[in-house]
């Protein structure tokens, strides 16, 4: 690779990483050609990018935006690495553990480190807790949910106090 081509590719990079707020940084190694195919298009059927990059460019990448913020995920960068961009702070760690499952319990792809909303996940003992994040959406729908738990606990209560009123109308009507 020559210099033309790593600057490009560092661009590349550059904004991938200002495009999405989250991204994962995995190890494929150990992975036949078949499953990382397999793994790509699953990926690419749940609208996540997946990249294969040199830990080097990635480095360069990451320090050119903001080395500070990404501090964090500089050691996880050794080894086979493959990058995971999404949209959705849970959809790659989502996909590894389905992945792995469908795969006679493969320990691979191994999580290294995962940047989620300026959280910083280092470790494959951070996967369990990446599926369980919530996102924007499911937030939204439980913020809703509780506050018209309350609105329709006043409405049951004005329905059943009118059908009381009515059934007590009724009665002495019906002598």
């Amino acid at each position: 690779m020559n210099k033309d081509q790593k600057s490009e590719a560092i661009e590349l990079l550059k904004s991938k990483f200002a495009q999405y707020s989250n991204f994962y940084i995995t190890n494929t190694e150990s992975l036949s050609v078949a499953q990382v195919n397999d793994l790509r298009k699953i990926c690419f059927d749940k609208k996540v990018e997946m990249k294969v990059a040199k830990n080097t460019l990635i480095r360069k990448a990451l320090e050119s935006l903001d080395s500070e913020k990404y501090a964090g995920v500089f050691d996880a960068l050794s080894g086979v690495t493959a990058l995971m961009f999404s949209d959705s702070p849970k959809e790659p760690a989502l996909i590894i553990s389905s992945f792995r499952k469908a795969n006679n319990k493969l320990e691979k792809p191994v999580l290294k480190a995962a940047f989620v909303a300026d959280e910083i996940y280092v470790g494959d003992n951070q996967l369990v807790a990446l599926t369980n994040i919530k996102t924007k959406n499911e937030l939204i729908g439980e913020v809703i949910g509780l506050l018209q738990s309350p609105a329709k606990r006043v409405i049951a209560a004005l329905l059943e106090k009118g059908k009381k009123e009515e059934a007590a109308v009724e009665a002495p009507a019906a002598e």
